[in-house]
């Protein structure tokens, strides 16, 4: 008797192929927001949490608060004991050291300054603005009846941004009232005789330091908000029948690829399929499909895997291996899925900002790009001001630092690879013609250490410079930027409140107002949401795929699109209507 007939005559009380309530553990789909942050709150690492605390809060506070501390009292020490012969010279040795850094170690320092920058906002500015602004949005959209116009809709999301901000504004300045009294902005060499004091005044410097800067931000953010065009529906597609060079776009994204033949995902858990047999036949579809009218491009725009283990990508890599047409004009990008899942079974568990394993996660995904893509796309050299090597060219000295970190995992292979990663993207694939179609490939992950917080969304400054400059050396081109988050909520009403906070990018306005310039001739595609949706803000077209995988069971069909861009006149990038294409659900027991 055949394996399978054996295993059919086995009816065991609970299926393992029909998983249980362990594969719901971390589903937002079967668990609210309230009884995941129960489960943090009740398994969470305290010792862990307190040397993350000190290392990513406590400390940076610290030196900040003393700064001015110090400051003021090496000024008044130099000015009082300028008599010495050689002391005089320890000002002009000190300033030669600060100015050697920043020439040697400039752009490492600058990306460290503006991590920690947004990390302070991921972690206090943006989850508080967030909350305060779709609360309040949430609440509005409940009591509004179904017949609203979005016009209207688009009107109360700007006034509660605006709200939201001036209430956080007006919290920070009552915490600031209250920390100023233990504030002390005037320090002398006599402080070093009382620590505790000192670290003290130093706490409430911190305090009343990021008080100051919290009620600005959240004010100019609620602003900015409040200002920006409302997104709006797009309808404005091309005639099929109207001439014009095509490029024709597969949008793909949200894969989630597990490692596991039964395994369900983190977000679905039964709600979604198990394995990867519907992934399977979204690539047989495509082969089909390719085979009658060819693609010019595969985009999957992140969540290559559902928690970037090694298994999953192994898996990825063996179905994309059946099809070595596509994989030759597919391109992909990081998902917060991809790099900052710590534990999938565990969302209380985080990573130390030291542990190996964030940084195994970015290597991974390394490998399987420059792997798949490595020889097409190119690395901006921001020093020449214009495209530099291919991927492949730049991966190609690291390759036995990388294979040697996987295998020990050790701090300094570690910094010495932070810089690789961070100074990649955005990856571009050139235009072939001087007015053609070029893609950009961005990193939209903020640097996130836990579970819980993995979704949230930042796009680098060096990013975008490098968007600009790939731009400038390609004016007449058109451009498709492609990213993992979304840069603006939609137009509708949401379903859930954990639909909007902490998923969007944390600097998505100001992403959008620097790109608005090029309106027109560019146009953003994003996954993250799991939806569809095309719309545009500000003259800006945006682009969202569904997940062909995470909408539905396995019974159930699923669907992604097909994008066909063309060029319109004076440099524009027009779009025709998408070709929805369905993967049809299998029946249960199949």
């Amino acid at each position: 008797m055949a394996r399978g007939e054996r295993w059919q005559e086995m009816k065991p009380v609970l299926d393992p192929r029909a998983g249980d309530l362990e594969d719901d553990a971390s589903s937002t789909k079967d668990r609210s927001l309230l009884a995941l942050a129960g489960t943090l709150l009740s398994e969470i690492s305290l010792p862990k949490l307190l040397t993350a605390w000190m290392l990513m809060i406590v400390g940076p506070s610290l030196v900040l608060g003393l700064s001015p501390l110090i400051a003021t009292a090496w000024v008044a020490k130099i000015s009082g004991n300028i008599t010495g012969p050689y002391l005089g010279l320890w000002p002009i040795f000190l300033i030669a050291l600060l100015l050697a850094i920043g020439w040697f170690g400039g752009r490492t320092l600058f990306r460290l300054i503006e991590r920690s920058f947004w990390t302070l906002n991921s972690l206090v500015l943006e989850p508080l603005y967030a909350i305060v602004r779709e609360g309040l949005q949430y609440l509005i959209e409940e009591m509004l009846p179904e017949r609203a116009s979005k016009v209207r809709r688009g009107r109360l999301r700007a006034a509660t941004a605006a709200v939201a901000g001036i209430a956080i504004c007006a919290c920070a300045l009552l915490v600031l009232v209250a920390a100023w009294p233990g504030s002390r902005w005037m320090g002398a060499i006599s402080d070093l005789s009382s620590p505790l004091r000192l670290a003290s005044a130093a706490l409430a410097n911190a305090v009343a330091l990021l008080a100051v800067y919290l009620a600005g931000a959240a004010l100019v953010a609620g602003i900015a908000d409040a200002a920006m065009s409302a997104p709006r529906d797009f309808h404005d597609f091309r005639a099929s029948s109207e001439a014009g060079r095509r490029w024709r776009v597969a949008h793909l994204s949200d894969l989630h690829t597990v490692g596991e033949r039964y395994g369900f995902r983190i977000e679905s858990g039964r709600s979604g399929p198990c394995g990867n047999e519907r992934i399977k036949r979204v690539f047989r579809e495509l082969h089909a499909i390719d085979a009658k009218k060819p693609l010019d491009v595969i985009l999957i725009t992140g969540d290559m895997t559902d928690a970037g283990r090694s298994a999953e990508w192994a898996e990825l890599l063996d179905t994309l291996a059946l099809h070595p047409g596509l994989a030759g004009r597919m391109l992909m990008l990081p998902g917060n899925h991809d790099l900052n899942v710590v534990d999938r079974a565990n969302p209380a568990r985080l990573d130390l900002p030291t542990s190996p394993s964030k940084r195994l996660r970015q290597l991974r995904f390394l490998s399987a790009m420059e792997a798949i893509q490595g020889h097409r796309v190119r690395v901006v050299d921001h020093a020449a001001g214009r495209l530099g090597p291919t991927l492949a060219d730049i991966v190609k000295p690291h390759r036995s630092q990388i294979v040697e970190f996987a295998n020990s995992g050790r701090l300094l292979q570690s910094m010495k690879l932070a810089d690789l990663w961070a100074r990649i993207f955005p990856l571009v694939l050139p235009p072939q013609t001087e007015d053609g179609l070029g893609i950009m490939l961005l990193n939209s992950n903020a640097e996130t250490h836990y579970s819980f917080t993995n979704a949230l969304g930042l796009i680098s400054s060096e990013q975008v410079k490098g968007i600009k400059i790939a731009m400038a050396q390609y004016p007449h081109a058109r451009w498709l930027i492609a990213l993992h988050h979304h840069p603006v909520e939609y137009p509708r009403p949401a379903k859930a409140l954990s639909e909007r906070i902490g998923t969007a990018l944390i600097n998505g306005s100001g992403f959008v107002r620097r790109l608005r310039p090029s309106a027109g001739r560019l146009a953003l595609m994003h996954g993250h949401r799991h939806i569809d949706w095309i719309g545009e803000c500000g003259g800006l077209l945006i682009i969202s795929a569904p997940s062909p995988v995470m909408s539905a069971t396995d019974d159930l069909a699923s669907y992604f699109y097909i994008q066909t861009f063309t060029d319109g006149a004076h440099g524009r990038l027009r779009i025709l209507a998408p070709e929805r294409v369905t993967i049809e659900g299998e029946p249960q027991g199949a």
